[in-house]
């Protein structure tokens, strides 16, 4: 159970990761985007959002405060669909459907790192593959 806990963890943050490598290697092309959604300072906005990607990824793969890494990519998430993704703002029906697309990923994704900080506050020290246990309980 363990090995199937560990791929899945790993499985889970591929994308968080380099969306994190992205964000911060092409944090200037990337501002511009974000900019055009009203977020003020993009290119820092953008940095920032990489270490907390990052981190999120990083901590819920090896498994140090697993818990506190999927809350941070829950808030990511959640984040960025409301600021990133708003739908409901778009007039070009294509550029609405992209958003609307992003923007429940965005929702799915938030909704299934709670359920893994959940997993983790709640197992956590029966875990194996683990480098700490979660630094919050919920059992």
């Amino acid at each position: 159970m363990d090995v199937l806990v560990l791929i899945g963890r790993v499985l889970f943050v591929v994308l968080f990761a380099t969306s994190a490598v992205n964000h911060l290697t092409r944090s200037k092309a990337m501002a511009g985007y974000t900019a055009s959604r009203g977020i003020p300072f993009a290119t820092a906005a953008v940095l920032a959002s990489g270490v907390v990607l990052g981190a999120g990824a990083v901590s819920v793969a090896v498994g140090l405060w697993a818990d506190l890494g999927a809350l941070l990519l829950a808030a990511f998430c959640f984040s960025a669909a409301v600021l990133m993704h708003g739908f409901w703002a778009e007039k070009d029906p294509q550029a609405k459907m992209a958003e609307q697309s992003h923007f429940f990923k965005d929702l799915a994704l938030g909704g299934a790192a709670l359920v893994i900080f959940a997993f983790f506050a709640y197992a956590g020290h029966d875990l194996g593959l683990m480098v700490t246990g979660p630094a919050l309980s919920l059992g």
